[in-house]
């Protein structure tokens, strides 16, 4: 099963199914008004596992049997099933029995699979042999079974080829990745092709996780990747129905305690440290929305849904931090003082230590309007991603090994951080795997019932200023009320989440510009991870600046760091010259050719003509003096790329 380089927490459960004979719709979001179904052989091995432990540990465990997990075809075999596994077209059969409508099912069987691994080395090897036997063999029989009539009304959510895609972006050094990258692409255009005429399959990318594509020179070269398949099959763009992320893997959903990744910590940026190595997408939630405005610039539409497999990612238990500590005075022990995810190193992927299920599944965690449609199981939890190579036992990956090491590329060596005292091959039951991650479950699995409560919190209300200043907002609400108890609050200034508080009522939002208009809502989450609907809106406008004394002035220092000669990467340095903090910055330019900005972060663009202008988000428009902050964009040209001149004002 996948280990890759791999969510906060919500869950609009997946509702009533339409009638049995409703006409075929092909809908924007599955997710939302389905009945899920359960594979009886996962179901099976939970209530095993938990009949064998019982007492409090066994109750929850029982509860994780009533959440949808999706169905792997990670070999030929698997089609058809055996003595122990159900087949394809049995398992949908069973869908078809009990009612339900929503499908989930793992496309995984590329030529050459996993090529920067061992763990799930496939059966099929990367040859033009490899990639017949891979479309006729394998993808032709599924397709097959799914475009039968009598399976219409199920909508089936197609996982597609998890770590393949990614590799032919960020591991052309190895020569197994080089080989393989082009019966990746080939297979990849085959499958979407055959399964996007399918109207009731609904085709979903593999992406990676933020720490494998988050910095900018993998993300829009990753994006260019994607489409380059994509709209190479027939149907184009059209033929991918969303992307999914974090399959199989633990990297969090958010970092509550980390919202900000260029905050100065002892005059150096929070992704300066060693865990995130500079890449700004410190979770899930950032990344996947970044992507999106990176896959909306390379031509897919903005209706294209992001999915989060959140089955292991919770990260709870003990460890977990509860709230900021703000004392340490380095990066790097600011980090670990307050980052949810327990890894050493960000690169940990095989049966990760100390790892806790997530959010459950879940349809438009974050509202409708969010590019983030729905959270997903798409690894069973408790299964094993993978055994290691001893001296009777040839097969494995290194990387499962729990005393072995792996590196960082920049000369750092960490622990595998793989649970000790175990070899268990990829897909096996792992009885103790699963009781850690039934133990460090966020939300806890002890907080709701049967499947889990699925009723949201109430709507907050009350939503009010309490003050302004020329650069900040301060907030405060009345209390939700809910059956299994309120955890936090989601504080958004129009469509852009600013916040999570988990402790109180209040919040105060900083960083802001003098003399300007801000509508804040808020919405509440249970423990059982609902969501309520927003609240009323409330409309503040922030104090005019005062004299205060001081000078304002600014600098702004550009330079590319990647260039692909269609496309590149460029980040911007804005200094504060000035005798005083700054309260608000923007930069402008104008560029001498075709340049054009696909996507920016840490900052607002605007483009008219070659004319460009950034503005600053409300977490950095906050300068001290003499101090900097930084900002980077992607852009496509052709021609010519030279340096433009820039002009900063500070406010």
């Amino acid at each position: 099963m996948a280990a890759t380089l791999g969510m906060a927490w919500l869950v609009v459960p997946l509702a009533t199914a339409p009638a049995a004979h409703a006409a075929v719709t092909h809908v924007a979001n599955p997710f939302v008004g389905a009945t899920p179904y359960l594979n009886p052989d996962y179901v099976s091995e939970v209530g095993a596992q938990a009949t064998a432990d019982g007492g409090t540990l066994g109750t929850a465990e029982s509860k994780v049997a009533g959440y949808q997990t999706a169905i792997w075809m990670d070999h030929i075999g698997a089609i058809a099933g055996d003595s122990t596994h159900l087949g394809l077209q049995a398992q949908l059969d069973d869908a078809v029995a009990a009612g339900d409508n929503l499908f989930e099912v793992v496309i995984y069987d590329l030529p050459g699979r996993d090529c920067a691994a061992l763990a799930s080395n496939g059966e099929i090897p990367a040859t033009a042999a490899g990639l017949t036997e891979y479309e006729s063999q394998y993808i032709d029989p599924i397709t097959a079974i799914l475009g039968n009539s009598k399976y219409s009304n199920i909508r089936i959510a197609a996982v597609i080829e998890p770590d393949s895609l990614p590799n032919a972006v960020t591991n052309q050094s190895k020569p197994a990745c080089q080989t393989a990258t082009p019966y990746y692409e080939t297979g990849v255009e085959y499958a979407l092709n055959k399964l996007h005429a399918i109207p009731n399959v609904y085709d979903y990318l593999d992406i990676g996780h933020s720490g494998w594509l988050g910095w900018s020179s993998n993300m829009n070269p990753a994006a260019q990747e994607f489409a380059k398949v994509a709209k190479a099959t027939t149907a184009g763009a059209a033929s991918v129905d969303g992307f999914v992320s974090d399959t199989a893997n633990t990297t969090p959903l958010d970092e509550p305690f980390l919202p900000n990744s260029t905050l100065q910590v002892g005059g150096n940026p929070l992704d300066s440290a060693k865990f995130y190595q500079y890449n700004p997408e410190f979770d899930e939630h950032h990344y996947d929305e970044d992507m999106h405005a990176a896959l909306v610039a390379q031509g897919f539409p903005s209706s294209i849904g992001m999915i989060v497999d959140t089955s292991r990612n919770g990260w709870g238990g003990s460890a977990r931090p509860t709230a900021l500590n703000s004392t340490p005075t380095t990066v790097d022990a600011y980090v670990a003082a307050n980052k949810v995810d327990q890894r050493p190193f960000r690169g940990d992927w095989c049966n990760v230590n100390g790892a806790g299920i997530g959010a459950r599944p879940q349809a438009q965690p974050y509202g409708s309007s969010d590019p983030i449609i729905a959270f997903i199981w798409v690894k069973p939890p408790g299964e094993s991603d993978g055994d290691y190579p001893t001296a009777t036992h040839t097969h494995g990956d290194p990387h499962c090994d729990p005393n072995g090491t792996q590196t960082d590329g920049n000369g750092g060596t960490y622990p595998t951080d793989a649970i000790p005292g175990y070899d268990i091959p990829a897909g096996q039951w792992f009885a103790a795997q699963f009781q850690q991650l039934v133990t460090n479950a966020y939300p806890t699995l002890g907080a709701s019932t049967g499947g889990g409560d699925t009723t949201p919190p109430s709507v907050p209300t009350g939503l009010t200023v309490t003050g302004t200043t020329a650069t900040s907002v301060s907030l405060s609400w009345t209390a939700s009320t809910d059956n299994v108890g309120v955890t936090a609050y989601n504080v958004y200034r129009g469509s852009t989440k600013v916040a999570t508080v988990t402790s109180g009522t209040t919040y105060t939002d900083t960083g802001l510009t003098a003399s300007t208009s801000y509508s804040y809502t808020v919405t509440a989450q249970d423990a059982a991870g609902n969501v309520s609907a927003a609240s009323s809106a409330v409309t503040a406008t922030t104090s005019a600046s005062g004299g205060g004394g001081g000078s304002s002035g600014c600098t702004a220092t550009y330079t590319v760091s990647s260039d692909w000669g269609s496309g590149f990467n460029a980040n911007v340095t804005v200094t504060n010259t000035g005798t005083a903090a700054t309260t608000g910055w923007k930069v402008s330019w104008t560029f001498g050719g075709n340049q054009t900005v696909s996507n920016m972060w840490n900052a607002t663009d605007t483009q008219s003509g070659a004319s460009v202008t950034a503005t600053n988000q409300s977490y950095d428009g906050a300068i001290a003096a003499g101090g900097n902050t930084s900002f980077g964009f992607g852009a496509t040209y052709s021609g010519g790329n030279a340096v433009p001149t820039l002009t900063c004002t500070a406010s």
